[in-house]
């Protein structure tokens, strides 16, 4: 599909428009993906919608808790390893 190609769809009697496969597949839209509609002045926008909703550090900040000495990245390194180690052990992996 071409940027100056122009596409057209029909407004169904339950109010559902189908998206030609073109531009789904392009856009990797996918059933089930959900999209934000934005009213701009030319009409209307489909975007992705985000997975999560936007969130601050001060919303997060202090919710895992830790009792101890601060980890290291080494510290933090050596579990992810250890862990892969166990589950491939484990034949897991």
């Amino acid at each position: 599909m071409t940027k100056h190609e122009r596409l057209t769809t029909v407004v169904s009697t339950k109010g559902q428009v189908v998206l030609p496969a073109a531009v789904r597949k392009e856009r990797h839209w996918y059933a089930g993906t959900r999209l934000l509609i934005e009213e701009t002045p030319d009409g209307i926008l489909l975007k992705d919608a985000p997975l999560f909703a936007p969130t601050r550090i001060e919303d997060v900040a202090g919710m895992l808790k830790h009792d101890g000495r601060p980890r290291s990245l080494q510290d933090m390194d050596n579990a992810v390893t250890e862990a892969v180690r166990e589950k491939h052990d484990r034949g897991r992996f």
